[in-house]
């Protein structure tokens, strides 16, 4: 994911120590039951489409601009699916974060999914019996996108 300029500046301070910062990530179903997904230009790796809210954005607003602004895909957020603490990420210049992930289910309602910024090498839709290898982490967010359940969270106990 590009770094938002908030963040650059402060890294700038921070250097590489910890940041912990909000997260979305979004669970894009078409009207086929196919998930969107994105192969990133950072790891090579599938994933789902993911990003940092902008200071004062809103998780529902931030869904949409970053589906958009990674695939051209317009999309219309249902619900929320999960909320999670991730686990530490180091990336490759050494910076270190920790997400508080929102994970939205959204229904697409427009576009033509295709590579719409330097942030994924590929993007398209998978049927969800036929998913590239994926983290544990991302299966998980898409199979509690498909239930019909209340919002998930870790138990307190």
């Amino acid at each position: 994911m590009a770094t938002p300029d908030f963040i650059r500046t402060i890294r700038a301070f921070a250097g590489h120590q910890l940041l912990w910062l909000p997260g979305v990530s979004v669970v894009v179903f078409d009207g086929e039951g196919r998930v969107l997904l994105g192969q990133r230009s950072d790891s090579r790796k599938w994933a789902l489409i993911s990003g940092i809210p902008d200071p004062g954005e809103q998780p529902a607003a931030c869904a949409v601009r970053e589906v958009y602004e990674e695939t051209a895909v317009h999309v219309e957020v249902e619900r929320v699916v999960m909320i999670q603490a991730t686990r530490e990420v180091t990336f490759d210049n050494g910076d270190v974060c920790q997400f508080m992930d929102t994970t939205l289910r959204c229904r697409a309602i427009g576009g033509e999914a295709r590579v719409n910024d330097d942030e994924s090498l590929q993007v398209g839709w998978f049927d969800v019996d036929a998913l590239p290898k994926l983290d544990d982490y991302a299966l998980r967010r898409i199979k509690q996108a498909l239930l019909d359940e209340p919002t998930w969270f870790e138990p307190t106990t």
